[in-house]
């Protein structure tokens, strides 16, 4: 059976920072109002590095992000790609044009 590897994270405190602004635009009551501001942009929503340099995530958050080492930003990333299909069904419908791969 498969198991993935840990990895441990090398600046914990940037880590943390980066991390803090993924999990609170996708918190509940802040999602629907995160993939509206990535529609406003024309943005695909599993495109990163593109929402990332707009600034969805918050000020500051690209910075941090470009702080890390290769690693970190790899967990960075599947944190927030993870964090993308975590999303209900219903709003997935509702922006569909973000989330679609066209």
């Amino acid at each position: 059976m498969y198991e993935q590897a840990t990895i441990a994270v090398e600046n914990v405190p940037v880590h943390t920072t980066v991390a803090t602004a993924i999990q609170a635009s996708f918190a509940p009551t802040a999602v629907d109002g995160f993939l509206r501001r990535v529609g406003r942009h024309k943005l695909r929503v599993r495109d990163f590095e593109r929402i990332l340099a707009a600034g969805l995530l918050g000020n500051g958050t690209e910075a941090a992000y470009r702080q890390l080492g290769d690693s970190d930003r790899g967990l960075i990333r599947e944190l927030y790609l993870k964090s993308v299909e975590q999303v209900t069904p219903e709003l997935r419908g509702k922006h569909l044009k973000v989330y679609a791969y066209y």
